[in-house]
């Protein structure tokens, strides 16, 4: 990701598809107006939810002066008079408004595809937010994360951590700052063996596992005192997700050799191994229930429950019920 400016950029484009880094980079740009004006609120808006005379009014000038972050979602799916409406702006945005655009940098329609490059050439502030899936990617972000909270780690610990964890950005990053403060500051593969000892138990993953396996005790045993000492809700939401889309994957690529399919799957050998395992317990109606139920507790860890904790337990309990389904 690109260094935040100084002061708010009027026109700012989140350019990728790496979604921890995406959020990363809406929540500094909120943050930013918030440095400018403490009064500043975020509307985000889906792009094919947007008309032009919609976005004229979220964009037009305040009477009273508040600052707004304007964030405008799924850009890649956007239209052909919609763009001409987000360009038109460009040229004159309005005093206090920071109107940031999400594009994945992909697009079905010439207006999407070519976005990107437009608010570029009008001056967009550009944070790249590119999917992280290289090794070396990988462990590049590791050691930027511990940087990042005040601490250095060596390469032993980097490999350490990312084999002990798994490949999941937000896991990584909360290992990473919970590292960083558990070691004084110095990560190596001795803290991170001894930290995970003591949290194997515990992750996200943990209870995924146990959540798909259909073993409903032990996961709500392992959710809740994964929420005792802190995991936050969004890595078990973000887990089970995980957990459900990589059975279904799987699945629906039937059996075979986990060292050919991964290459198509995009996913390690050790991943879709695992994930086979798994899918024999699990139906076709089964699957398709557990879709939903972690697309819905995903929106309600972030905002729409007022108890994430009781919205997780109960997305523990439906997976394990939708795994038992005929």
């Amino acid at each position: 990701m690109t260094a935040p400016a100084t002061t708010s950029a009027p026109l700012q484009l989140v350019l990728g598809e790496e979604e921890l880094l995406v959020e990363r980079a809406v929540r500094g740009a909120l943050e930013q107006a918030r440095r400018e004006d403490p009064t500043a609120e975020m509307t985000k808006v889906r792009v094919p939810d947007l008309t032009p005379p919609a976005l004229a009014e979220l964009v037009s000038p305040s009477l009273f002066s508040e600052g707004r972050v304007i964030v405008l979602e799924g850009a890649q799916d956007i239209g052909q008079e919609l763009a001409d409406a987000v360009l038109a702006y460009a040229k004159m945005p309005a005093d206090g408004v920071v109107l940031v655009v999400v594009h994945t940098g992909g697009g079905r329609s010439k207006a999407a595809k070519s976005l990107p490059a437009a608010l570029r050439k009008a001056g967009a502030q550009v944070t790249e937010c590119p999917k992280i899936t290289r090794p070396a990617d990988r462990e590049s972000f590791v050691r930027n994360e511990v940087r990042q909270a005040g601490g250095k780690i060596d390469p032993a610990g980097v490999a350490a951590l990312i084999d002990a964890v798994g490949s999941d950005l937000r896991e990584l990053a909360a290992a990473a700052s919970q590292l960083v403060a558990d070691s004084g500051g110095r990560v190596d593969e001795e803290a991170v063996r001894r930290y995970h000892r003591g949290r194997a138990d515990v992750t996200g993953f943990a209870v995924a596992e146990k959540a798909v396996a259909g073993e409903r005790g032990a996961a709500l045993e392992a959710m809740r005192w994964a929420l005792q000492i802190g995991v936050a809700h969004v890595l078990i939401a973000d887990a089970l997700a995980d957990a459900v889309r990589t059975i279904a994957r799987v699945s629906a690529a039937g059996r075979g050799n986990p060292n050919q399919m991964a290459g198509e799957l995009g996913m390690p050998p050790w991943k879709i191994r695992k994930a086979q395992g798994q899918s024999r317990g699990w139906t076709q109606a089964g699957l398709a229930e557990a879709m939903a139920v972690v697309a819905r507790v995903n929106a309600e860890v972030k905002g729409q429950a007022a108890d994430p904790a009781y919205a997780l337990e109960r997305a523990v309990l439906e997976l394990a019920a939708a795994r038992d389904k005929r």
